[in-house]
């Protein structure tokens, strides 16, 4: 009985290490790979051999995708990015700060010179509070939004009167039919 027990729970906690949710410290990271955003040392940072990580068939950092609202710019996994509008173009830094990241995490770069797919805007990077590179678009910063779960998703489209998707020219997209 002891060994049936031992081997059930064995399987629970190698279930529960592959699925992902142990370690999860559910402070509002961006929806980006683990590797980019999981500890250097950690468990799933480590957990991977090298050469299964080959940069030539990595996702661009941007991309253009079709939505209800056009046509529109998002990270290589296909989730959307928005525009704030009390940020200063050209200013080299962000306005959403605290709590405001928590809602809007930064897109951030996953190399020193962005691979971008269809973006015609100007793309470069800021440096953000802790040193990392936030992507930005013709001067501006690009954001997530924490409430779109899935590629696809532009639920943050026009939240506040202040959050705007963002054209592959750069443009905002202050008017989409619906939002």
């Amino acid at each position: 009985m002891k060994k049936h027990l031992s081997i059930g729970l064995s399987a629970v906690a190698l279930a529960a290490l592959l699925s992902g949710c142990a370690g999860t410290s559910g402070t509002g990271t961006s929806p980006t790979s683990a590797a980019a955003t999981t500890p250097p040392g950690s468990a799933a940072a480590t957990s991977a051999p090298a050469s299964t990580s080959a940069p030539a068939a990595a996702a661009p950092d941007l991309k253009v995708a079709d939505s209800a609202a056009g046509r529109i710019v998002v990270d290589g996994k296909g989730m959307s990015v928005y525009y704030y509008t009390k940020d200063v173009k050209d200013s080299g830094t962000s306005s959403c700060t605290g709590g405001c990241l928590d809602a809007w995490p930064p897109v951030l770069a996953a190399a020193d010179t962005p691979a971008v797919d269809g973006v015609t805007g100007t793309v470069g990077t800021i440096a953000t509070p802790d040193g990392q590179k936030q992507l930005t678009i013709n001067g501006m910063p690009v954001y997530y939004y924490a409430k779109d779960l899935a590629a696809g998703d532009i639920l943050g489209q026009g939240v506040g009167g202040v959050w705007y998707l963002v054209a592959p020219t750069g443009d905002m997209i202050t008017g989409a039919a619906g939002y």
